[in-house]
């Protein structure tokens, strides 16, 4: 699996951040339609077996399911809410005195006050608020699922490090003790090759329970796979891509869409508790007969709202909008510095990576084996030989959290621009 090097350079703009923050919250929504995020970034990922993978465990999620029921759950809703909110009434009465009266009648009450149109628009927000979630849940399930699998890859090959400095530690105590009994060695020697041996062990102890917590994290999402189905993540990645539009590009983050629909959803809920202050009024009519007359009559009845107008309703949803308003001010804010410090702190920790693949891999292979023969020969005191041996296996260790630490990064990446799925070749319509 190899991705291709034709990446294009990051180069997000810096100037004027404090300015575009100033002016997020005021940029008016485009339209009534969930806006995708932008699919020319970068090439995608060309591994269709991990592609495939991520697919089946975020379409067979928990918690992807519940989303995707709460989304039919809304359009149900939205569905109800373009009913009539009156039904007809059918009345009918009878009267037996000096003469028998009899009447039937039929009553409708109108909606003078645009009460069902107010009711749809809250509905319709809430369907998009909906549809919004769902593709955050989505993207945020691929985000952890791929965590997870840099974290379970990068464990294994701590566990292969730790074994393998076990090994080497192993044997170095061993030709301690065989040259202690030679009297080529002190005891304190001696010694402090055998408690590197025992730190060795408690390292790879380590690796294997960190290990065992990736491998949780991934089994919790994939219950039905086997560890050994897991797909494999390549270490060449490309450079963040540039964004030529950084505050229009926020606004079509998921988590975006979800603050901007509930506060579409809130400026809906004013309206239509403006109009329950609106009295709608009831007409019927009705005709019958009392004794040998015919009886025709006709009524109408309109509410009096004079004891309680609603206008405290009214008042507190116009609370609960300023404090969606205010909600969706913050997401903005925090969406648009996660952008950026994702973008810095991904370009910094894969040019650390890439560093270290040019000069100090092939350094560490031949530095091992080179040591030894040193130590052999006794042009290095043993202390000397252990600390160098040390620090070439740290750096090796710590080479392994570097390549994590990228993986997050570009994760981060994914996340804060909502790319996972175009990055995988992934498509979902809700």
């Amino acid at each position: 699996m190899l991705l291709h090097k034709e990446w294009i350079d990051m180069r997000l703009p810096i100037q004027g951040m404090a300015l575009i923050l100033s002016f997020l919250p005021i940029i008016a929504w485009p339209n009534n339609e969930i806006r995708p995020t932008e699919n020319l970034l970068f090439e995608r990922h060309p591994d269709p077996a991990l592609s495939e993978f991520v697919r089946t465990v975020v379409e067979t999620n928990p918690r992807v399911q519940a989303a995707m029921a709460a989304l039919e759950a809304s359009r149900a809703y939205e569905s109800a809410a373009g009913k009539p909110l009156y039904n007809p009434e059918l009345e009918a009465g009878y009267e037996s005195a000096v003469d028998d009266t009899w009447e039937v009648g039929i009553g409708q009450t109108f909606d003078w006050s645009g009460k069902r149109k107010a009711r749809e628009r809250v509905a319709a927000s809430d369907r998009y608020t909906s549809e919004a979630a769902y593709e955050a849940v989505r993207r945020e399930v691929s985000v952890n699922l791929l965590s997870g699998l840099a974290a379970f890859q990068t464990g294994k090959q701590r566990e292969s490090l730790a074994a393998e400095r076990v090994e080497i530690m192993e044997d170095f105590s061993e030709l301690a003790q065989r040259r202690f009994a030679a009297g080529d060695l002190t005891q304190v020697e001696a010694d402090l090759a055998t408690l590197a041996s025992v730190d060795a062990q408690i390292q790879r102890a380590t690796a294997a329970a960190d290990l065992a917590e990736a491998t949780q994290v991934v089994r919790s999402l994939t219950l039905a796979s086997a560890s050994d189905q897991w797909p494999m993540i390549d270490t060449d990645l490309p450079r963040a891509a540039t964004i030529d539009d950084p505050q229009r590009f926020v606004l079509s983050l998921p988590e975006i869409q979800v603050a901007q629909r509930r506060l579409d959803a809130a400026n809906a809920a004013i309206e239509l508790r403006e109009s329950e202050r609106k009295p709608d009024p009831r007409l019927s009519l009705r005709g019958g007969r009392e004794d040998d007359s015919t009886l025709v009559g006709i009524n109408l009845s309109i509410p009096l709202y004079i004891r309680n107008n609603y206008k405290f309703e009214v008042s507190a949803a116009v609370a609960e909008r300023d404090q969606v308003q205010q909600i969706f001010d913050d997401k903005l804010r925090h969406a648009y510095a996660r952008l950026l410090s994702a973008s810095e702190r991904y370009q910094l920790s894969r040019d650390a990576w890439e560093g270290w693949q040019r000069i100090g891999q092939a350094s560490l292979q031949r530095q091992v084996e080179l040591l030894r023969r040193l130590w052999e020969a006794g042009e290095l005191s043993t202390t000397d030989y252990l600390v160098q041996l040390q620090q070439t296996l740290d750096t090796r260790w710590n080479a392994l959290n570097l390549e994590l630490t990228m993986w997050n990064a570009w994760f981060e990446w994914l996340a804060a621009t909502g790319s996972a799925d175009n990055w995988l070749g992934l498509e979902n319509t809700p």
